[in-house]
């Protein structure tokens, strides 16, 4: 498979979470539907917006410079965050009497694989 190919396969996941970066800045209250969350107030309203606006686009940073840069590693550590976010959406639930957020864990761990797959692929062109 062509580099360049990998590479566009690569940066595609940073699609939703540059969109969802933005929309906790544009329209919090939309985004934050769109993920089963009605906003907080107070601090609270701040860490939910700070730290969900910081995830997401950290994340599509980490995917973008990892798919322009080729660098397995940035993708690599994108991966973690995804993946991570669907491990302790699982503990959320089991532990603490969240609801199970299957359709998001899927989501996320479906963006894991393709983010992880894309980045050994890197690794095997190099």
């Amino acid at each position: 498979m062509n580099k360049n190919v990998i590479r566009v396969a690569a940066a595609i996941p940073g699609i939703p979470m540059l969109i969802n970066g933005i929309g906790f800045i544009a329209t919090p209250e939309e985004t934050a539907k769109s993920l089963g969350m009605e906003l907080l107030t107070g601090i609270g309203l701040s860490t939910q917006l700070g730290d969900f606006t910081s995830f997401f686009i950290g994340t599509a940073v980490l995917i973008f410079l990892g798919a322009f840069k080729s660098d397995s590693k940035l993708l690599y550590a994108a991966a973690l965050y995804l993946g991570g976010a669907a491990v302790f959406r699982t503990v959320a639930a089991l532990a603490n009497g969240a609801d199970m957020a299957t359709v998001l864990i899927v989501v996320e761990l479906v963006l894991t694989a393709w983010i992880c797959a894309c980045a050994f692929l890197l690794d095997k062109k190099d």
